[in-house]
């Protein structure tokens, strides 16, 4: 029976010292973190987590906005971990799966997380729009590329000498940007 946590923030820049505090608070022995947005439901740390919890473990969160942003992932999540046996414990909303009152919460909570995430997407969305209407909103500018350095990277790469991820470092690309990239420079160069 172990106590296991999961830490999730949204971005790099944002720290991960509160949730660490609230993991030391219940003496958890394993914890797994990533910085990663919780409306992706392929997070590897999630999932790593999800096959190593047993019956018997308890897993402890911060809020359950930390394990997802979709009332049908969330559940899911929920539904694996009670498959496997495993209690939930979540700090910012008090709420423990071992009690029909904690289960109940939490099913009210995960719609609760949905309609904010959804609100904030239609006000981003209107904003936007209002925006463009009055031509102020251009869009998010592509990062500019030295194509010289690319393409020498990208010849090591096809060869075999480098791997994608060391290719994505030395651009200084994140991986779905990386893979747009090599699209444009291979329809352009190739």
């Amino acid at each position: 029976m172990g106590k296991i946590g999961y830490i999730r923030v949204s971005t790099e820049h944002q720290e991960t010292a509160r949730q660490e505090a609230i993991m030391e608070q219940y003496q958890v022995e394993r914890v797994f973190a990533e910085k990663m947005s919780g409306k992706n439901a392929n997070r590897p740390e999630l999932k790593a987590m999800l096959e190593y919890v047993r019956e018997g473990d308890t897993l402890y969160i911060e809020s359950i906005s930390r394990l997802g942003r979709s009332t049908r992932d969330l559940l899911n999540i929920i539904d694996v971990l009670q498959k496997k046996g495993v209690t939930l414990v979540s700090s910012k909303e008090n709420i423990d799966t071992n009690t029909p009152q904690g289960r109940f919460v939490l099913s009210i909570f995960a719609a609760l997380s949905e309609l904010e995430r959804e609100q904030t997407l239609q006000r981003q969305r209107e904003g936007i729009a209002i925006a463009k209407s009055q031509g102020k909103y251009k869009g998010r500018q592509p990062l500019p590329i030295d194509w010289v350095k690319f393409g020498q990277l990208y010849e090591q790469w096809k060869s075999g000498t480098i791997t994608a991820v060391w290719f994505q470092k030395e651009m200084g690309l994140r991986a779905n940007t990386f893979y747009r990239r090599l699209k444009e420079y291979e329809r352009k160069y190739t």
